[in-house]
């Protein structure tokens, strides 16, 4: 059974940092994109970070410099490493997979989901 389980949210200051896991079983994500995504209270859910199968990235603009997404294939999970944290960063971000070459940052685009983690940024 293919399951994605996000965790490391929390609640941080502004400018505090936050490491999200997405940790994989049911399958290896060695040849599946990851993609992260957040939503904020009535919001739609948005596209921020990828990485392919062969670990390419990207990032949206607001999150580059501050975000990192990288990928620990002997624990099977990606990470998004989160620095400098904003106020308009408050979110639940999603982990999702799809296999296959490439990555998108659209939520259609991708086959499996976690169920979430909440970030808070406030003093």
């Amino acid at each position: 059974q293919v399951q994605l389980v996000e965790s490391g949210g929390g609640l941080v200051q502004p400018g505090g940092s936050l490491r999200l896991s997405c940790a994989a079983s049911g399958f290896s994500l060695d040849d599946y994109a990851i993609g992260w995504f957040r939503q904020a209270p009535g919001k739609e859910r948005e596209g921020i970070s990828c990485i392919t199968s062969k670990d390419n990235t990207y990032y949206i603009d607001s999150i580059k410099g501050r975000f990192t997404i990288s990928r620990d294939k002997a624990q099977n999970t990606v990470y998004l490493q989160m620095n400098g944290l904003k106020v308009e960063d408050t979110a639940v971000y999603y982990c999702a997979t799809r296999r296959g070459s490439g990555c998108r940052i659209i939520p259609g685009w991708y086959a499996y989901w976690g169920q979430g983690t909440q970030v808070a940024v406030s003093s």
